[in-house]
């Protein structure tokens, strides 16, 4: 019988804009992971193996040199977007197989600024090259030299030419966003902005403007992963947070099927994942209280809703205008302030949302504590492609 798996610790650093900070991957990590390890109340000869995600080519052995020099083995991890939520994921199967009691997650990015290119490195076969293939399909659309913006645009675009949402429904999600993040220290944005700043500010690829959209960041965030015998014989029983369910899917045929952006930046993915994490944990969205949400651009939040099953499908523009997903609604979504307004160093994104949802569900996220939550939901998405769904509950 597979272990049942706890996050007992999480750590995270400030996210930053892309160079404003003097530091490196180790530094990053010594701080990610040191603050992991104390609010675990472990030291770092404990921790059994470690995965360590980036996009950028930081090596996790190096990075975590200043952390500790235990032996232990130290997988570096790449997964797009989803890079540290797949790191998440890999420590979570080695404690649930029964190969480590302790196994530590890190996730770390330096980024450039400006927006993000369609892959990494000079490959002539891109990760999103059949994502752009199936987006200019048949329709006059040259690729733009931003090509998220502008996929995750047109996924939007497809959604109000379908469904009949409007740009002033993603303008929401960005004001939300950005709303929730100012009680977020460790957040690049702090700002509040009114509708209609998010509404006038600079259009990026129509409909979302610059504060629909995220940033690119530096930063890192950690998590220590353990089994029940480890959490036992530590004490860790009133503090863990349980990793009830937890998938990742990739694209399938189905995403490029009929040339819909909407099925190109991940909704089938995104649904697969959920069913399958929220089954293992033997929980409905209707149980969720709080979701940390990939909410990379406005659009792609508003879409996520329907593959989430939070609202039917061509129904999600009826969440914002319920004010749903918001303090007061039915689920609070993107407490953190989101990719939007936190900021999205492409490893740490997934980490970073299982630190939020630790907090949340422990009752220490502050200001921004979202009232009685007692079941999470956490979705990481990344192009090329790979979704994360993961379900946390309370230890007891």
């Amino acid at each position: 019988m597979a272990n049942r798996t706890f996050v007992i610790g999480v750590g995270m650093t400030k996210f930053e804009k892309p160079g404003s900070r003097d530091w490196e991957y180790p530094d990053m990590a010594k701080e990610a992971v040191g603050k992991a390890l104390t609010d675990a109340g472990i030291a770092y000869d404990r921790v059994q193996q470690a995965y360590a995600g980036s996009m950028y080519g930081a090596m996790g052995q190096r990075a975590l040199y200043e952390v500790g020099m235990t032996g232990i083995p130290v997988m570096t991890v790449a997964n797009a977007c989803a890079t540290g939520s797949s790191a998440l994921f890999l420590a979570r199967q080695a404690v649930r197989g029964g190969l480590a009691d302790c196994v530590l997650a890190l996730g770390m990015e330096k980024m450039q600024k400006g927006s993000l290119g369609a892959g990494v490195g000079k490959s002539k076969v891109t990760i999103i090259d059949h994502h752009l293939k199936a987006m200019t399909a048949g329709r006059p659309w040259e690729i733009d030299k931003a090509p998220m913006p502008q996929m995750f645009g047109n996924a939007g675009r497809e959604h109000m030419e379908r469904y009949g949402s409007t740009p002033d429904h993603y303008a929401w999600i960005g004001w939300k966003n950005h709303k929730h993040s100012v009680n977020n220290p460790y957040a690049q944005f702090q700002d509040e902005y009114s509708l209609e700043d998010v509404r006038n500010a600079t259009m990026i690829f129509d409909p979302l403007t610059k504060l629909q959209c995220s940033p690119t960041s530096d930063g890192a965030a950690a998590a220590i992963v353990a089994g029940e015998r480890f959490v036992d014989e530590h004490g860790l029983g009133d503090r863990a947070v349980e990793i009830a369910g937890h998938h990742i899917t990739t694209d399938t045929p189905d995403s490029f099927a009929d040339h819909s952006s909407i099925a190109a930046v991940g909704f089938g993915c995104t649904e697969r994942a959920a069913r399958a994490a929220m089954r293992e944990a033997e929980v409905s969205i209707g149980d969720v209280d709080v979701v940390e949400l990939h909410d990379c651009f406005s659009a792609n939040e508003l879409i996520t809703y329907e593959a989430l099953g939070m609202a039917p499908v061509g129904e999600g523009h009826k969440l914002v205008d319920e004010r749903a997903t918001t303090y007061g609604g039915r689920w609070v979504v993107n407490p953190s302030g989101g990719l939007i307004s936190k900021g999205h160093p492409l490893g740490a994104t997934g980490l970073a949302q299982c630190a939020e949802l630790t907090w949340q569900l422990r009752g220490e996220a502050g200001a921004r504590q979202v009232e009685g939550a007692r079941v999470a939901l956490q979705h990481n998405i990344g192009l090329g492609s790979a979704c994360a769904v993961a379900v946390y509950r309370p230890a007891s």
